[in-house]
């Protein structure tokens, strides 16, 4: 980490490697002998043609993403997703979502305008602070898909296991994509964010089975059809290009990690730091149960929202940043995405040691 750089905690827009930052700064004026930025041409140049086809592979290869699967780079985050998913996949009938956390709780409330929405579980009760288990799944049998979000990144938790369904699959990884093996063949549609784990925001990541595209409601606008973008290869409009060069770099880096097996293994590392302390401490506690505890996002509280407050200031002089919870949660949060280096955990370990043994 440079002199003047913090470990930024955020939970998207996230902090990214040095190495892609300053490859990017590199390339910035003069990309590879055009004589111009990636920010100035245009999106059907060979220039650019090149740099697309090349992070489609690259995420086709880290993901092994099956031929089955086309692979999107669309716009309008996960949110756009919420109302394109229904639009595309309900057919005007009924699907199931998985209640645990903020977004998922949104994506059901905007798929209600399509069709209709059965809750297969909600964990509302307990304050969104665990996973439901197989067993627990309330499951239609004529659910056109399932609908769940793979991590929570306001609660802090994380499916441990991928559910067993007669519907399609369909999953939001927008904050733990690549963080971890999936076997993609087994999912109707994955879509993630790319602003935690893949590249500045502005790209939304959609990968689907081709089999499903073709069913959209007459009213689908066009540009959020999956069967029309897919045959258009996502160059209906003028794709977020900026955020695709940063993509192809950030999957070059991740690569060079060792790919996702790599990330998994640091992930682990990382999120055992956070939970051997809290675990352990007599100041902080963890919100999540200790199984459905998410890799990525580590949230955690005193008990009291004025020393939690004190906690971020004092973290904040340290040179650790964005650790505020959400504002539906409370606490503080830790996002320690893949390119978080395991030298920031450490570092926030030793600020919340520090901080416990002033309050204890």
């Amino acid at each position: 980490m440079t002199e003047d750089r913090v470990y930024n905690f955020a939970a998207g827009p996230s902090t990214m490697p040095e190495s892609v930052l300053q490859r990017a700064r590199a390339e910035l004026m003069n990309y590879r002998g055009t004589g111009m930025s990636v920010m100035e041409m245009s999106h059907r140049s060979p220039a650019f043609a090149e740099i697309f086809q090349d992070a489609k592979t690259k995420l086709r290869e880290l993901l092994r993403v099956p031929d089955t699967h086309e692979i999107l780079f669309l716009q309008g985050g996960a949110t756009l997703q919420f109302a394109a998913i229904p639009m595309n996949l309900m057919e005007g009938a009924a699907a199931d979502y998985a209640i645990t956390g903020n977004f998922s709780a949104k994506a059901a409330k905007e798929a209600e305008k399509y069709g209709t929405v059965r809750i297969a579980c909600d964990t509302a009760d307990t304050g969104h602070n665990r996973i439901p288990a197989q067993t627990e799944l309330r499951l239609s049998p004529d659910a056109k898909y399932f609908y769940y979000c793979a991590n929570n990144t306001i609660y802090g938790t994380e499916w441990q296991y991928i559910p067993e369904t007669a519907a399609p699959l369909v999953c939001d990884m927008s904050s733990d994509i690549l963080s971890r093996p999936v076997d993609v063949s087994r999912f109707g549609l994955i879509y993630a964010g790319a602003q935690k784990n893949m590249a500045p925001a502005g790209l939304t990541v959609v990968i689907v089975d081709k089999r499903l595209a073709g069913r959209e409601l007459p009213y689908t606008p066009q540009i959020m059809s999956y069967d029309t973008m897919i045959r258009h290869d996502s160059l209906l409009n003028t794709p977020p290009c900026w955020c695709i060069y940063m993509l192809s770099l950030e999957l070059d880096w991740l690569k060079e990690q060792g790919g996702v097996e790599g990330m998994e293994q640091l992930k682990k590392a990382r999120a055992k730091i956070l939970y051997d302390l809290l675990d352990e401490s007599r100041l902080f506690r963890a919100h999540a149960l200790p199984d459905s505890r998410s890799d990525m996002n580590v949230t955690f509280r005193t008990g009291n929202a004025e020393l939690d407050a004190e906690f971020i200031a004092f973290a904040k002089e340290r040179g650790l940043v964005n650790l505020k919870g959400h504002k539906v949660a409370g606490g503080m949060r830790a996002s320690v995405y893949n390119a978080m280096p395991i030298e920031g955990v450490e570092a926030l370990a030793a600020c919340m040691k520090e901080f416990e043994q002033k309050h204890v």
